[in-house]
């Protein structure tokens, strides 16, 4: 994806942009390859030197992107923040920066905003066809595009660029993504010693999206294979992927710290779009991209998310506890039209809500058609309802 840096307007105008453009510099910090912070505080001088007027005076928004690449950044930024008259606005590609570089660095004085992949509504926001009525006010043809547009979100997924492209070019465009992904956000920045292995675990995690994954069994094959790479390495590649927002995984629920650990964890792509690229059945599958979906929309909301294993060992797909103490157990599926799926998800509930007796009950489908005989209080939820029912 092309990088550029954006400079104020050198001249006063009355045209709005370039009156906002002399109150803010952006810099796109991966074409200043190699600089350090001294470098970044010559580009502070320089701006002020254009704009003597603004310094001290007005406040003047910089936003610096991929700052993380530049060694003592935090120095700067701070500095920054405590002789001058500005708001700072840092972004970067990095997990690893948002959440622990700046926390640590700003001291509280920072706010981290998560910025994913297009959710549903964006979706049809972007198409110009985001609905104006609550979801449960639409009519039945209203609801009918709607869930063609979602069949179509859960394989093209939300990256901005790859919604009107077509099958073959959204493969490219994603695939060549996730390759810029692993080379610079994971290879390069973490010095990766065994590259293979990496890739490996990429085409198993995003493969087999919404199934368990266990570093102990991938550290098995990977030795079956004649690949050599110690356990704890492994540990440190699923962080690593973790970090630069490539997969989400998520932790059995339990109240014990050690069985969190010992047992799998399921994971995620960061985008559903992303599923097709690693998987080589050449079948949609829907129901785990649904999942996925579902997944991305309850972290964009702040929510805990785990999966339940019950003593049976059938499972509950998350249990979502909300910031405000509600808890909901969900289970996700395509449809309900066989009797045997309708039977193997409502045992899973209701074995599960015995243990969780506090949490709300849903099953969320793409089709919804057959939902009878589910009991109460499991609520039945339209996939294409419930996504937009979300405030995003």
């Amino acid at each position: 994806m092309p990088r550029w840096i954006g400079l104020p307007a050198l001249q006063e105008s009355t045209s709005d942009h370039t009156r906002l453009a002399g109150y803010f510099l952006l810099f796109r910090i991966w074409w200043l390859a190699d600089i350090s912070s001294s470098d970044l505080s010559i580009l502070l001088e320089e701006y002020f030197r254009l704009h003597p007027e603004k310094r001290d005076r007005q406040k003047v928004i910089f936003f610096l992107d991929e700052i993380q690449l530049v060694p003592g950044w935090e120095a700067f930024t701070r500095h920054l923040l405590d002789t001058e008259k500005v708001e700072i606005f840092i972004s970067g590609s990095s997990a690893k920066l948002l959440i622990r570089e700046v926390a640590t660095n700003m001291r509280g004085r920072g706010m981290e905003a998560l910025v994913f992949p297009f959710s549903f509504r964006e979706f049809l926001r972007q198409k110009g066809m985001e609905p104006e009525a609550q979801p449960d006010r639409l009519s039945e043809a209203k609801r009918s595009s709607l869930e063609k547009k979602l069949l179509e979100y859960l394989v093209s997924g939300g990256f901005p660029e790859t919604g009107a492209a077509n099958a073959r070019d959204r493969f490219d465009l994603l695939r060549g993504y996730m390759d810029t992904m692993l080379l610079r956000d994971v290879i390069e920045r973490y010095s990766v010693s065994h590259p293979v292995a990496l890739r490996w675990m990429v085409r198993q995690l995003l493969g087999n999206a919404g199934g368990t994954f266990s570093v102990n069994n991938f550290y098995n094959d990977l030795r079956a294979q004649g690949i050599p790479v110690a356990k704890d390495t492994l540990h440190s590649y699923l962080g690593h992927l973790e970090d630069a927002f490539l997969v989400r995984t998520l932790s059995v629920a339990a109240e014990s710290e050690r069985r969190r650990m010992v047992n799998p964890r399921k994971a995620y792509p960061i985008d559903p779009g992303l599923m097709p690229v690693f998987d080589r059945s050449d079948k949609a599958n829907l129901g785990h991209a649904l999942e996925t979906v579902i997944a991305l929309e309850m972290e964009r909301a702040g929510t805990e998310l785990s999966y339940v294993r019950n003593e049976s060992g059938s499972e509950v797909d998350f249990l979502a506890r909300h910031y405000d103490g509600r808890q909901e157990l969900i289970q996700v599926c395509v449809d309900l039209d066989s009797a045997t799926t309708r039977t193997r998800e409502i045992r899973a509930l209701t074995e599960a809500a015995v243990k969780y007796p506090q949490a709300e009950l849903h099953i969320i489908a793409i089709n919804t058609d057959i939902a009878h005989d589910v009991p109460k209080p499991i609520r039945v939820h339209a996939a294409s309802t419930w996504l937009l029912s979300l405030n995003n």
